[in-house]
């Protein structure tokens, strides 16, 4: 996401900052690290009076606490809207609004994905070819049996190589990186969530890059192409219901496996017990990456 997005041009010869082509303030560099920082508090507000404008949101997105109040009552017409922690209250930008609606459509997104993951994978259903062999670097042979057996979703995670582990995180790293590029967006003729652009838009991947990429990663064959506005906002509105219950479902299925009572789910055989810990995505056995052999001397040493 963009912190700033006020232009600035650094004139080195002239000692000064020009955001865009207007000055705003003069500094010397000689003066040290201390007085840089310490422009001025007037160039500091006009800064930040030009970053937090409401003339950068544009778009018809929800963007009020009304607006949130009505989408509430299309959700769940019987809850409606409950913001226990007001978190939409006050001073209310819309920037937040955009925030939290996206958040909350991408954490329902990556719940319901992972709440069917952790049925299969509790079922020990896997790929039946391998996940690594030799590749001529005298690497053991591990197949997706071998992880299967090492017991539930948790285990199995803790099971896979050290290489696995560090490939997927990279992978997520950067499809998070590519769904926050405001470059990536406006190719699709789309805007960044918090500049009023459509929360829950994921830019599209096929075709922007050197190496041929087959699918996207949202709507991968094009299910919801030729939907009309009206069933793709119906589809939404499912959706967002869907992910608050999945959310609620897969920490339900992990605090079960950890030994806590969850009605409806701690007396479910195929939940089997994890001694891990699910905060730690290394364990000792990763420790050939830096810093992981310290971190993972307090996992189970933190009084939880």
């Amino acid at each position: 996401m963009v912190l700033c997005t006020a232009s600035f041009t650094i004139a080195p010869a002239l000692n000064r900052v020009l955001p865009g082509s207007a000055v705003r303030a003069t500094v010397s560099m000689g003066a040290g690290y201390d007085a840089f920082i310490k422009i001025s508090e007037g160039a500091v507000d006009k800064v930040g009076a030009a970053v937090y404008s409401p003339g950068r949101w544009s778009g018809s997105e929800i963007s009020t606490k009304a607006g949130m109040e009505e989408l509430a009552k299309k959700l769940n017409p019987v809850v409606g809207f409950w913001d226990p922690l007001g978190i939409l209250d006050g001073d209310l930008k819309p920037e937040t609004v955009g925030w939290f609606r996206h958040a909350e459509i991408k954490h329902g997104r990556i719940a319901m994905a992972a709440f069917v993951g952790f049925i299969v994978q509790s079922n020990g259903i896997h790929f039946p070819w391998n996940i690594q062999t030799n590749f001529g670097y005298d690497l053991p042979t591990i197949s997706f049996g071998d992880i299967a057996a090492a017991g539930g979703p948790g285990d199995q995670w803790d099971a896979l190589p050290t290489a696995a582990k560090a490939q997927i995180l990279l992978v997520i790293g950067f499809l998070e990186m590519w769904g926050e590029t405001s470059a990536a967006l406006e190719m699709d003729g789309e805007k960044h969530y918090v500049r009023g652009g459509k929360p829950g838009y994921y830019p599209t991947l096929k075709g922007r890059f050197p190496h041929p990429v087959p699918l996207n990663l949202w709507d991968p064959f094009g299910f919801t192409k030729n939907m009309s506005p009206e069933r793709k906002e119906k589809a939404l509105l499912a959706e967002v219901n869907n992910g608050r219950l999945a959310m609620i479902g897969i920490f339900g299925m992990m605090s079960a496996s950890k030994g806590c009572t969850v009605p409806g789910l701690d007396a479910i055989p195929g939940i089997k017990p994890y001694a891990g810990e699910y905060m730690a995505p290394f364990t000792a056995a990763d420790s050939s990456l830096p810093y992981v052999e310290r971190m993972a001397q307090y996992i189970g040493n933190l009084g939880w």
